[in-house]
């Protein structure tokens, strides 16, 4: 099952807080990503971030679930209404993601 269009949208807006946040659709599901670094996934309308100690450390209870069959797990965000948490969490998230790899360039024939 896909996830609705306009709930990508508003859990890109309630984490916005925490720098420039973007949608990649992947496979009838969403990629995730602040300032260009992919943070998450957003499957069947759930949110789910990768597990890290920051983000071990700001949630009350941690619920860890494989977001499609055959995934690590991740961080489920059942609760994604409080804007200033999902931001603080993105943002701490992410200060512990490695940096995307830069783009190789394609070669010119």
């Amino acid at each position: 099952m896909a996830s609705n269009p306009e709930l990508i949208q508003y859990i890109a807006d309630q984490c916005s807080g925490a720098g420039e946040i973007t949608t990649r659709k992947m496979f009838g599901d969403y990629a995730i990503y602040c300032r260009g670094k992919i943070f998450g996934l957003i499957c069947d309308d759930h949110l789910y971030i990768k597990p890290t100690e920051a983000g071990r450390s700001l949630l009350p209870t941690i619920d860890l679930r494989p977001p499609y069959e055959g995934a690590k797990n991740y961080f489920y965000i059942p609760d994604i209404d409080d804007h200033e948490f999902l931001s603080r969490l993105v943002s701490e998230t992410c200060k512990e993601l490695p940096e995307p790899k830069p783009k190789k360039k394609k070669k010119m024939k």
